[in-house]
């Protein structure tokens, strides 16, 4: 622990907030905020379900596009996804001032987007079927119009993670990549790619509704949802309404 984190931790005991969880996860903090540095050793080898993962040349990776946890200041709770297609990072919130930190290929010009999405499902080995405007551009897709199958080639990679805007599926996904040189480019047509060790590790700790927001060019947090050539309205959250208290046993007759 820290200097000020000692310092910090007799005001948490008096229950004072200047020195809250995420002042404290800061003060703990290493050089660029990092929390927990990345282990190239994740990147190796492996086989998941039958298929073989390719390793990753790490020493070919930026350090900032491997996973590694970071201090990480949200409004947003602990599960939710925010991604920051500038910086070209995904961020999975822990804690409060906290978050894993993931590296991302993100959408070229002209595909980029952002808005709030849920997600809606998650796959393993998903299959992948290029939409229609998609195989007018590239011709020798053709041959995928009914889909390809789940595999070490497949554009999908090893994990998907199907995102949906107020009940609409726009066809935008976090999934996996065969091509991990792309990491950290504007590569993609919308969808975020990530190195597929990574997306098995995001796969298990995002549950199925878990918001995820991707940021604004400028790092805002979007108010609607912005697609290429196109804004679409949120729609509100829905308002719970408040319990209704019991009314009162009436007391019987003494």
């Amino acid at each position: 622990m820290s200097l000020l984190a000692r310092l910090c931790l007799p005001l948490l005991m008096l229950g004072l907030t200047a020195c809250d969880e995420a002042t404290m996860a800061a003060m703990n903090a290493g050089p660029g905020g990092v929390l927990e540095a990345p282990d190239p050793a994740r990147y190796g080898a492996s086989t998941d379900q039958g298929f073989r993962i390719k390793p990753v040349p790490t020493e070919e990776v930026p350090p900032e596009f491997l996973r590694q946890e970071v201090v990480y200041r949200s409004a947003e709770p602990a599960g939710t996804v925010i991604i920051d297609p500038q910086a070209k990072h995904l961020y999975l919130v822990t804690a409060p001032g906290r978050a894993l930190r993931y590296g991302i290929a993100v959408g070229r010009e002209g595909f980029g987007w952002s808005g709030v999405a849920t997600v809606t499902g998650r796959t393993t080995w998903p299959r992948w079927t290029p939409p229609p405007e998609m195989i007018a551009r590239r011709p020798e897709l053709e041959r995928y119009r009914t889909g390809q199958a789940g595999g070490p080639t497949n554009p999908l990679g090893a994990r998907a993670l199907y995102l949906k805007t107020n009940g609409v599926d726009y066809g935008y996904r976090i999934h996996g990549t065969p091509e991990w040189e792309s990491i950290g480019k504007d590569a993609s047509s919308g969808c975020f790619r990530m190195l597929n060790q990574d997306v098995i590790d995001l796969y298990t700790r995002v549950a199925d509704g878990a918001k995820v927001v991707v940021l604004n060019a400028d790092g805002t947090t979007p108010d609607a949802l912005y697609l290429p050539g196109q804004t679409v309205d949120l729609a509100p959250a829905p308002v719970v309404p408040a319990p209704v208290a019991a009314s009162p046993a009436p007391t019987p007759a003494g």
